[in-house]
């Protein structure tokens, strides 16, 4: 991973390291990234059931006009405001997800990169970056432009 000379000091391999751990850490990596969208599909679910929930507000208060109060007091008794599993609305999965998985995650990847390469993020994929560029292309350099 010598030719990856070019890049900025911060996506350079640390002296020392080697190629199997650069490909290590770039697979932790891409599991914590695999975390992260689960998490933002976990938010997305929380997000979708609370908007659900409140729109049966609206769907109690049409059954009511339209004469349906048993139904509309069904809808409200059984439906608003239900746990979505025993004890748990979704901020609850949520804040648990975060406590029991995801913040110990991210902190194990953190605490690997900085131990094994000074810190440096996304080392394999400025090697891909460095192997894939064409030389000279204007829109294939190695760092942004400079101030």
């Amino acid at each position: 991973m010598e030719n990856d000379r070019e890049l900025d000091e911060a996506h350079q391999v640390p002296h020392g390291v080697d190629e199997k751990t650069v490909r290590a850490l770039g697979a932790l990596s891409k599991a914590l990234e695999t975390t992260e969208r689960a998490r933002g599909h976990l938010y997305g679910f929380h997000q979708l059931t609370g908007t659900a929930d409140f729109e049966l507000d609206y769907a109690v208060g049409l059954l009511r006009e339209a004469g349906h109060e048993e139904q509309a007091v069904q809808v409200e008794r059984e439906l608003v405001g239900r746990n979505v599993i025993p004890g748990c609305w979704t901020f609850q999965i949520v804040e648990a997800y975060n406590s029991t998985y995801y913040r110990p995650f991210a902190a194990m990847e953190r605490q690997i990169v900085e131990d094994l390469a000074e810190g440096r993020d996304h080392l394999l994929e400025a090697h891909f970056k460095t192997i894939r560029r064409t030389p000279g292309h204007p829109d294939h350099t190695a760092t942004p432009p400079g101030p």
